[in-house]
């Protein structure tokens, strides 16, 4: 026998799902922003309102996508800290949830991707400014390909500075300095 709903109660479950996905397509388009594939971001946000953890069959139904790129998107989610694994299982297959606290998935997001362009362009300079110091100072150098090295070296250790700058920035975000709400 079907229980008695009212008029209201059937419109509020729509209404929700409706609300709910209009949110789930914000969340994707900002990841998308952010350089994050557009279904991923889709993902995560089906799985930020999601009461309990999800298999990837679960995901997989919601998403109407293939195992493999579900399990490709989940490995996204769980690198970027936005989804956690967890240690039980059901019925022998893996479970995850969403991390819902902005602050966290924020800072757990830009410190992974601020943190991998520091240590790309660091990396690069500090390589570089040796060499290019090297031309600089050998006698065989021409005056104008001296003068281009040195510009070269001016521009490099402005980025020097910068991402200096940068890495504590990282490790001040990393230490959630700047994530107390209460503090805005």
């Amino acid at each position: 026998m079907k229980p008695i709903v009212s008029n209201a109660e059937e419109l509020e479950v729509p209404r929700r799902s409706e609300l709910r996905a209009q949110i789930i397509e914000a969340i994707a388009q900002t990841m998308d922003l952010y350089g994050a594939n557009h279904s991923f971001g889709k993902l995560y946000g089906i799985m930020f309102f999601e009461e309990k953890p999800m298999t990837l069959e679960d995901m997989k139904d919601y998403m109407n996508m293939s195992k493999s790129n579900m399990s490709y998107a989940v490995r996204s989610l769980l690198d970027a800290r936005m989804v956690t694994k967890l240690e039980e299982k059901k019925d022998r297959k893996d479970q995850y949830v969403a991390e819902t606290d902005f602050f966290l998935t924020f800072r757990n997001f830009f410190t992974m991707k601020l943190q991998r362009e520091t240590d790309v362009m660091l990396t690069a300079i500090n390589e570089v400014i040796p060499q290019l110091s090297e031309i600089v100072l050998a006698e065989e150098t021409t005056d104008a390909e001296r003068q281009e090295c040195l510009r070269d070296l001016h521009k490099l250790r402005h980025g020097v500075t910068y991402y200096t700058w940068l890495q504590q920035f990282v490790n001040r975000l990393k230490d959630g300095e700047f994530l107390d709400p209460e503090n805005t």
